[in-house]
């Protein structure tokens, strides 16, 4: 009959388990009774045809999903509280080309923080280091958060460690901890902080001090440095208020 038909030579599919499964099973078990077989073959086609419907289709890549993912729970924002013999602040890349009203205006809403954040470091004696991008100069950095006589900077494009004397400086100054602050979130500061967890430096990153031209791109790294193997063992997320030296 119909039902052994599909149960013994037709049906090539494994139907052990699944939706599919209950269906057919179904299906053999109506064709058993008497019911005529052309009944029996519609039912069949109408059950199989509901199950695959029903089942929603896998996309092939995570840019066919693109719009349909959604952002995970937010990361969880800590206070901490260092050290300031072992402790330095590294203020990256916040020049005029980059962090200004047409580029990146999500930068200048950081600069109030971060110039807080540095006057707070300097009257307790906390390292200062600076970076630049490889084509600039220290007098592109933005007059409001710029360097005092004497503070170290290096050049160097996304990763500050990269043929760089960073690492000299910070371990020639007992150096443990370093805050990282600039911009770009996912360039600048996403890099260094896996560069500083690759040299076993711990990490504080203060997400109002860390900037990109879109809200993204700071979610995003935010995200990785929460959630990404290795560098989330040694990153701590903070805001710049629950920093204390």
């Amino acid at each position: 009959m119909i039902g052994r038909a599909i149960e013994e030579r037709d049906w090539k599919m494994d139907i052990k388990k699944g939706p599919l499964a209950s269906a057919l099973s179904g299906i053999l078990a109506l064709s058993m009774v008497a019911i005529p077989a052309g009944i029996v073959l519609a039912g069949a086609i109408l059950s199989v045809a509901t199950v695959f419907t029903a089942t929603p289709a896998t996309a092939g890549t995570i840019i066919d999903e693109w719009k349909m993912v959604e952002a995970p729970e937010a990361p969880k924002l800590k206070s901490v509280k260092l050290d300031t013999e072992t402790t330095a602040l590294i203020v990256m890349d916040i020049q005029k080309n980059n962090c200004n009203e047409k580029r990146r205006p999500r930068c200048l809403a950081t600069l109030a923080g971060i110039k807080g954040l540095l006057e707070k470091a300097r009257s307790t004696g906390i390292t200062v280091v600076y970076t630049i991008t490889s084509s600039k100069k220290v007098d592109d950095i933005l007059k409001q958060v710029a360097p005092k006589s004497g503070e170290p900077y290096v050049k160097a494009s996304v990763n500050k460690f990269y043929k760089t004397d960073l690492e000299k400086i910070l371990k020639g100054k007992g150096i443990d901890t370093v805050i990282l602050v600039g911009t770009s979130a996912e360039g600048a500061v996403l890099n260094t902080a896996t560069g500083a967890y690759a040299r076993k430096f711990k990490i504080v990153v203060p997400v109002d001090g860390m900037s990109s031209s879109k809200a993204y791109g700071e979610q995003y790294t935010a995200y990785h440095l929460a959630n990404g193997p290795g560098v989330r063992k040694r990153t701590t997320l903070t805001t710049i208020d629950k920093i204390e030296f």
